[in-house]
């Protein structure tokens, strides 16, 4: 099920985790007071006991992991419990798996026969990714980035750059993609009223804008924007909502990308 507002104090973790970046990332990697999650940027109340409704949506959205022997990247992998399921996943899988973060982070990753790390930010590191898979990716998944980067880089750029590390009929999964539109229409609703006061602390109603105040956060728009690039550029690309157990799903949702 969803998280639990009252589980969790939100204005704490919120301005906790506000801010990230690569750089930031890399600093949280090598801080040993933090927990795998959060070295992730993740509070542990967003992660643990999910891991296992996370993989399930993945894999339903990315059928390719369900294959044999094909060749998958993980760009901005992480270290947590999440990250091991997708090893272990790829291992009985026969996949090679293509691990993509900072080196503080892959560090933190454990080796195996079937992984490949390539350290350094993405899109800056792509031809070491294109070097190891020469012929393209079977599958490419990218969860809970987009955000991040969004407002200090191209995002365009950046899903144009993955798309095109696919193989033909590749599949790559955008996921846990935060959307302001869709936290805006949730807290407008009498559920998502009483969800805020519970996980902000707070007996005030939340405010909700009839617009965005700015742009720095990614909404509808930049969502409708990326399948307009995406598919002008060849590809399919679809959004795709988060199953209704998973810790962020009132307002967050994935992107599939196909590659013709």
């Amino acid at each position: 099920m969803a998280i639990k507002p009252d589980k969790v104090d939100g204005k704490y973790e919120t301005s906790r985790f506000a801010e990230l970046s690569y750089d930031r990332f890399r600093a949280m990697a090598r801080d040993s007071t933090l927990s795998l999650n959060e070295r992730m940027g993740m509070p542990d109340a967003f992660r643990d006991g999910y891991e296992d409704a996370i993989m399930a949506d993945i894999c339903a959205k990315l059928p390719v992991l369900g294959e044999e022997g094909r060749t998958i990247v993980d760009i901005g992998c992480g270290c947590g419990l999440l990250t091991l399921k997708i090893m272990e996943l790829c291992a009985a899988r026969g996949h090679r798996l293509i691990m993509v973060d900072s080196p503080e982070m892959l560090e933190l990753v454990p080796d195996a026969p079937h992984i490949v790390k390539v350290p350094g930010a993405f899109p800056d590191c792509k031809q070491a990714i294109r070097a190891e898979a020469p012929e393209g990716a079977d599958g490419i998944l990218i969860y809970g980035v987009l955000q991040v980067i969004f407002g200090s880089a191209d995002i365009f750029g950046f899903a144009a750059d993955a798309s095109r590390l696919l193989r033909p009929h590749g599949q790559l999964l955008f996921g846990d993609i935060s959307n302001f539109s869709k936290t805006r229409r949730f807290l407008a609703t009498p559920e998502g009223v009483e969800h805020h006061k519970a996980y902000m602390r707070t007996n005030e109603p939340p405010v909700v804008p009839p617009f965005p105040e700015d742009d720095a956060r990614i909404d509808d728009s930049v969502i409708f924007a990326l399948l307009m690039r995406l598919r002008g550029s060849g590809f399919e690309a679809y959004v795709m909502p988060q199953a209704a157990d998973l810790p962020l799903a009132n307002r967050r949702e994935d992107i599939l990308v196909v590659r013709r």
